[in-house]
């Protein structure tokens, strides 16, 4: 079943229009769903309601556009007539205006649609032969995101009244129609990616050019030499406008690059920096486990203490006579050797009670005589006692070796 045609537009002006149709058209989700970038959805809705709003003759629609590789996509379009204002007179170019997949980063694509008296005129410099709008200064410049749509068809609009692309095929004279302040269109078939009032296509209007020099009888008034004049200073203007506007677009876009360089190192410091915090939030997390271990086995060692501490005198005691010598050689060579580190302990003392002047010098010497002559008579003894420890140990190993040989 087709669908049912779109009612005409409300009587509202082109950019109340243009804000209620394109709420509807870029707000739709899934299969149906424009192709462009969500980022960049409200600077084309701006876009075309700034352009109807300039230029009422201009409606936006979604229609389906076939690319040159065949492929097909729903896409935005502005549609309607271009006024210029060329020899004294208004003239209506009709145009569409075609919004790809990647507007606004890329220029939109420019159509005249001449109607069947119409012709392009040929070898113009700014149409080729099919309609597209291809080498104009400003799509060449275009610069996201400063250029837009407004701008682009006021450029056409001055460019197109210097030099008309389009002539009708009479020779008659020229019959100039202003284009009317609020077009009726007449409605027309819904895009089957909109809903079916959101599109609407206007009315054809009695489009009148000025006839082509290659076919008029007659031969072209002389021009004025001031108009020619201004006509070329104009142009100049023009062309050093569009030749500064491309220098500055070089200079911006390097800055551009330049500060998306900027910001990739920025968002890889990012990263570096959120790797760096998840990494001490694991080991600080690591660590308070192992702080509930340690205290929890603190807390078990000091019960223990606490519990243990009662009979510390009583072991103090017992463990003295815990260890005894297994002979009599073992006990004085114990004593001897114990005698002889405590010597060797009072005589450090001495030494640096000397020093610090807490002990006279003659008491000094007298001190330490007496006690290296003690010390060296226990030294004389452990080394006697060591020597009979070691004769017994062989008689021992004597004894028992007639048992190893049987």
């Amino acid at each position: 079943m087709a669908p049912s045609p779109s009612p005409p537009p409300p009587p509202a002006s082109g950019a109340q229009y243009a804000h209620q149709f394109l709420n509807t058209a870029l707000s739709q989700r899934g299969p149906s769903a424009l192709p462009y970038a969500e980022d960049v959805k409200w600077l084309i809705r701006n876009h075309l309601v700034a352009l109807a709003d300039a230029f009422p003759s201009l409606h936006p629609k979604a229609a389906l556009f076939t690319h040159n590789d065949g492929r097909a996509a729903h896409l935005l379009q502005a549609d309607g007539t271009v006024p210029i204002h060329h020899a004294g007179a208004t003239y209506n170019l009709p145009a569409v205006i075609w919004l790809p997949e990647t507007y606004p980063r890329s220029p939109p694509l420019v159509f005249l649609s001449p109607t069947r008296d119409m012709l392009i005129k040929p070898h113009h410099p700014l149409v080729d032969r099919s309609g597209l709008v291809a080498n104009a200064p400003y799509l060449r410049s275009w610069v996201f995101p400063s250029s837009n749509l407004l701008d682009l068809v006021r450029s056409l609009s001055h460019l197109f009244g210097l030099d008309p692309p389009l002539f009708t095929r009479s020779v008659a004279a020229p019959s100039p129609t202003p284009p009317p302040a609020h077009p009726a269109p007449p409605p027309a078939a819904a895009s089957p990616a909109m809903r079916p009032e959101a599109v609407y296509a206007p009315a054809p209007r009695p489009y009148r050019f000025p006839a082509s020099p290659q076919l008029a009888a007659r031969q072209p008034p002389t021009e004025d030499p001031a108009e020619v004049f201004k006509r070329n200073a104009i142009s100049k203007l023009v062309d050093t406008a569009y030749a500064d506007a491309a220098a500055l677009r070089t200079a911006r876009e390097a800055e551009v690059d330049s500060l998306f360089a900027v910001q990739a190192e920025l968002r890889g410091r990012g990263e570096a920096v959120n790797d760096g915090v998840r990494r001490i939030t694991e080991e600080k997390e690591t660590l308070e486990r192992r702080l509930q271990d340690v205290v929890m086995a603190t807390d078990v060692i000091e019960a223990w203490v606490a519990e243990n501490r009662k009979g510390a005198a009583d072991d103090t005691a017992e463990a003295e006579g815990a260890i005894q010598p297994a002979d009599v050689l073992s006990r004085q060579m114990l004593e001897c050797t114990a005698t002889d580190l405590a010597l060797e302990d009072t005589i450090y003392a001495l030494d640096k009670a000397v020093q610090e002047g807490s002990v006279p010098f003659d008491g000094y010497l007298r001190s330490v005589r007496a006690l290296a002559r003690e010390q060296f008579f226990q030294r004389v003894l452990c080394t006697k006692v060591n020597n009979a420890q070691q004769q017994a140990q062989v008689a021992r190993m004597a004894a028992r070796a007639p048992q190893y040989a049987s």
